[in-house]
């Protein structure tokens, strides 16, 4: 069988390096966005308002463990890019065994509590008395797909660490295709509710990280194992703990505060809670590019930290990431307020005229503001890829405080216009600390 790509992008153009890596997950997160996407779709279309909001519901606890594995991933991604770039497989390998072995358990660790207190957390949520058994149910099924979810993203997170961003996304343009397949046959065909609606996404999940394991065993011949090579190093373990948990803590800290903006909605209803779940699922696919271009300029400064190849390129790449996000931002804003109306009769059709009403105007505030997401996003890249790890825990814990205290204080006045306003004062905030911090880290580099 053909030997998967591996990149090395300590040297050679920069530009081109940046985009290819960024290109491929951006169509994977896309691809992933699709699960929780088609899951509202189809459920706002066949089943109705009700179910829709059980599924907003819950989506902001299902995040906060979904990227809590990201976030562990994802630091340690930052470690396997290090000890790729210079060369040393040896420890790349010791990385990946003790990252497999100590984040499956924490992994389970973490389902068996979701399984237990799914309905006690919407309940702290206020989570309307009509929809929360539904609410609870499509969580409990999700929480049994972290484990799988876990497995694709700490394989998926060693392949880019490697320059290979493609795999990856094969895999998950697959599930995703058989996501919505099972959603449409288990919800609209079989009438199986929002029960089948889950079971659709977590077997999506299971299929794409089995192909994951499938391929690192088949192509990438650095990362076999013999026997004896597959160890839990626990003075790795140590490092590894203090770049995850800084960046688990970064990813928690976001969803937790949407959490709680959720707690906000909650109390404005039905109507409120089913449009702000299907503009929130806009609002993720605008915002999971930019974290992408600074997830490829993470990979990329890195890799050449790793190699010690010098300022020069890390500052480039940092330049070309920013360039990137500017771009993307504008046109999306530009595209959001345009078409505001059409992105979110998508989730709920014709019929629901409040929930439309309401998504619409939320989205046209958010158009004007999605620059601000752009900026601190690559802002956090650029401090990842240095393994600067707590300014994206601080800037990140400033902004959810300032968005949180801002929506309980405007949503009660201006609804979900309100919640958007809180949005531009936490980026405001968050912005304001990075670009602080990244002045001084500027001229140390």
């Amino acid at each position: 069988m053909k030997q998967g790509k591996i990149v090395d992008m300590t040297s050679g153009p920069i530009t081109p390096q940046i985009i290819h890596f960024t290109i491929p997950l951006v169509i994977g997160n896309f691809c992933l966005l699709t699960y929780n996407a088609a899951d509202s779709i189809i459920v706002g279309r066949f089943i109705g308002a009700n179910a829709l909001a059980a599924v907003g519901a819950a989506s902001p606890i299902m995040n906060i463990v979904l990227f809590l594995i990201v976030g562990i991933c994802l630091g340690m991604s930052v470690l396997m890019g290090n000890f790729f770039g210079s060369g040393d497989i040896a420890k790349l390998k010791r990385e990946i065994s003790t990252a497999i072995i100590a984040g499956g358990v924490f992994t389970l660790g973490i389902v068996i509590l979701g399984l237990l207190f799914s309905h006690a957390i919407l309940s702290l949520m206020h989570t309307p008395a009509e929809i929360i058994d539904d609410a609870t149910l499509f969580l409990r099924i999700i929480f049994v797909g972290m484990f799988f979810t876990f497995i694709y993203n700490i394989y998926a997170s060693t392949l880019r660490s490697m320059g290979n961003s493609k795999a990856s996304l094969y895999f998950l343009i697959a599930s995703a295709l058989l996501n919505v397949i099972l959603d449409l046959l288990f919800v609209a065909v079989l009438k199986l509710g929002i029960a089948g609606a889950a079971c659709a996404t977590v077997i999506a999940e299971a299929l794409s990280a089995l192909f994951c394991i499938i391929y690192v065993r088949k192509r990438i011949p650095i990362l076999k194992y013999a026997r004896h090579e597959f160890v839990f190093d626990r003075l790795l373990l140590r490092e590894t703990v203090n770049y995850s948990s800084v960046a688990a803590m970064q990813q928690i800290t976001l969803h937790i505060g949407k959490l709680l903006v959720q707690g906000a909605v909650n109390p404005l209803g039905i109507f409120a809670i089913a449009a702000f779940n299907a503009v929130s699922k806009i609002d993720d696919f605008v915002m999971i590019v930019q974290q992408n271009i600074a997830h490829g300029t993470t990979g990329f400064l890195a890799q050449n930290k790793g190699s010690h190849s010098g300022a020069y390129r890390i500052r480039k790449g940092f330049f070309t990431g920013l360039k990137l996000e500017v771009i993307y931002s504008l046109i999306m804003g530009v595209l959001i307020f345009v078409f505001a109306r059409q992105f979110v009769t998508l989730f709920v059709g014709n019929e629901g005229t409040r929930v439309v009403e309401s998504g619409v105007q939320y989205l046209k505030i958010m158009s004007f503001l999605y620059l601000l997401p752009g900026v601190t996003n690559i802002l956090q890249g650029y401090f990842r890829g240095l393994g600067k790890m707590k300014i994206t825990l601080n800037s990140t814990f400033t902004q959810i405080v300032g968005r949180v205290i801002a929506a309980y204080l405007m949503a009660p006045y201006f609804g979900l216009k309100g919640i958007a306003l809180a949005c531009l004062v936490g980026w405001i905030l968050m912005l304001t600390y990075e670009l602080w911090v990244f002045v001084h880290t500027w001229r140390q580099n």
